[in-house]
């Protein structure tokens, strides 16, 4: 019997026989709810059947049939009713499990449970709920005005690629509808926080308001997006408002996931427990830099995919070369922790990099994953694993500790059906459409085409996914193909640094002449492009639509 869980009072399964009873009782459940009408299939057993069964093992049952396709929200409400007057454990079934979940995931909403949790505890036990959502959102609708308003394009996510890809869109039609939904007051230049944890920029250089940065003419909904609808071409909001589309742009980055490593949000800046991903942390990267006179110091890179995968040892070299300057390396050990096998996944930095490692004598362990961390006793556990897949784990401990967290595509976006098996928006990855729904496209970090999460990407890709979406709409010619292009400015001390530049593959794709800038070594060239260069291209040019070297590259439509 395959039981699913729904919440903390609430299982359910497909069709039960009376021989799974026990197994329930084992579990602790109290009651049994029948929500398949008797007589649906030849191999079903009675629901009196299932009583019996039920009563001899303490147990109570209750019949609420609800026909296949016909929830209603009368029978919504006495389910739920129903879950709110017992006491102890119940466990619901049909079918499937999916009227059961239905019942629930209406009753739920009405209680006021968020959409967003609705969709995703549906989703995690197998069901999508998202449609249910909707429905609740349209009913509201036809009493309350709930739907909010109907645009060309819908883009949600207001970071660099959302920003951006809207720009583009109004940049080639200054007569589309265009929303973007996104509920944060601030948009912040994240690639700069290394820098910030170096001493080099002021954080308040790598923030602006986001009102500030919406594009003209386009409408911006501060709101927080609890589910898609897209078989309705619909965006349901939190508190059930509907926004509707013809086209729809998915933007909406990644989450950092804090809470997978156990210790680490309860030590985040404090304890010499740090991360240059987080606005208010990398200012206490930079004190703890300053501070340190001797010790140990570790530097992690949890597994990929992760945003910026140069970051993690961007924060070991800039933290090592001020050490070297200040004439304490010799006395503070420098440790890189990184659960991937390699340095670098592009192979022609690498060696650039490495003399770096030996100039700051660097310890590399590859293959280790952060698995907990304990601020208190500044100590840090690793997941160590062999070339044959055996794993160990060791513990070390440390005067400060720069952690990368996991990361995953928001919890909203991994509940929705637009991802692939892994979470990630399932796109085309040269189109940048989405691989099941024709009007949907998706770009920067949350879709899964395999090139490296930067903003340098989505500075191409914007541009990409807007001509795409004309030329979808037949407004444009021929299509626009993206060749993965990433750009990692890999900081590798004060003063220098190793660009690389590369697409799908591994495929080096400079933007200058080798003669003028070669990214496969260290230069001032590179850091004044990263120091004084990209923060004006990405607030100027990039959220404004101006595509400097940027524009799509148009292959046969």
């Amino acid at each position: 019997m395959d039981i699913r869980t729904l919440d903390d009072q609430l299982t359910v399964s497909a069709q039960l026989l009376p021989t799974d009873v026990a197994q329930l009782a084992a579990r602790g459940v109290k009651h049994i709810v029948c929500n398949r009408p008797d007589g649906e299939g030849a191999d079903q057993p009675a629901y009196a059947e299932l009583q019996l069964a039920a009563e001899a093992a303490g147990m109570q049952a209750h019949y609420l049939p609800v026909v296949a396709g016909k929830v209603s929200d009368a029978e919504a409400r006495v389910f739920g009713h129903l879950l709110e007057a017992i006491e102890g454990q119940v466990h619901a079934y049909c079918r499937t499990g999916m009227r059961s979940t239905t019942l629930w995931a209406l009753s739920s909403a009405a209680s006021g449970r968020p959409p967003a949790d609705i969709v995703r505890r549906g989703r995690d036990a197998g069901y999508d709920m998202s449609s249910v959502v909707a429905r609740v959102a349209g009913q509201g609708a036809g009493h309350g005005g709930l739907v909010l308003a109907e645009y060309d394009v819908v883009v949600v996510g207001a970071g660099a690629g959302g920003i951006a890809c809207a720009s583009s869109l109004m940049s080639r039609d200054s007569s589309l509808s265009v929303a973007i939904i996104d509920p944060a007051d601030i948009h912040y230049y994240q690639p700069g926080w290394t820098f910030v944890g170096a001493g080099i920029f002021k954080p308040a250089t790598t923030a602006r308001t986001m009102a500030s940065l919406i594009p003209r003419g386009v409408d911006w909904i501060k709101a927080a997006v609890a589910a898609f609808d897209p078989a309705h071409n619909s965006v349901v909001l939190e508190g059930c408002r509907v926004i509707r589309y013809e086209r729809l742009v998915v933007a909406a980055g990644l989450k950092l996931d804090w809470d997978a490593i156990p210790g680490l949000s309860e030590t985040l800046g404090r304890n010499g427990v740090t991360s240059n991903y987080r606005f208010d942390l990398a200012p206490y990267t930079w004190e703890l830099v300053q501070q340190l006179k001797g010790g140990r110091a570790l530097f992690t890179q949890p597994p990929m995919p992760i945003k910026c995968a140069g970051a993690p040892q961007k924060a070991l070299y800039l933290s090592a070369d001020y050490w070297l300057r200040q004439k304490r390396l010799h006395n503070i050990e420098v440790e890189f922790y990184n659960a991937g096998a390699v340095l670098f996944g592009v192979p022609d930095y690498v060696p650039a990099l490495m003399n770096y490692v030996q100039r700051y004598d660097a310890k590399l362990h590859f293959s280790h994953r952060l698995l907990r961390i304990d601020g208190e006793a500044r100590s840090a556990v690793f997941e160590a694993t062999d070339s044959d897949g055996n794993t160990r784990e060791v513990e070390r401990e440390f005067d400060m500790i720069h952690v990368v967290p996991p990361q995953t595509a928001p919890d909203f976006i991994r509940a929705s059906g637009l991802v692939d098996a892994a979470g990630w928006v399932d796109v085309d990855q040269t189109t940048l459409r989405h691989k099941h729904f024709a009007n949907i496209w998706a770009l920067g970090d949350v879709m899964n085409a395999p090139n490296a999460k930067t903003a340098a990407a989505a500075r191409m890709q914007a541009p990409i996914v807007a001509s795409n979406l004309l030329v979808d709409s037949g407004k444009a010619r021929g299509v626009a193909h993206y060749n993965g292009y990433g750009s990692c400015p890999l900081t590798v001390e004060r003063g220098k640094i190793v660009l690389a530049e590369f697409g799908y593959g591994g495929k080096l794709l400079p933007s200058m002449p080798v003669w003028l800038l070669d990214g496969r070594k260290p230069t001032r060239a590179a850091w004044f492009l990263k120091e004084r260069l990209l923060p004006f291209i990405y607030w100027k040019a990039m959220l404004r639509g101006k595509e400097w070297l940027a524009k799509p590259v148009i292959g046969e439509g």
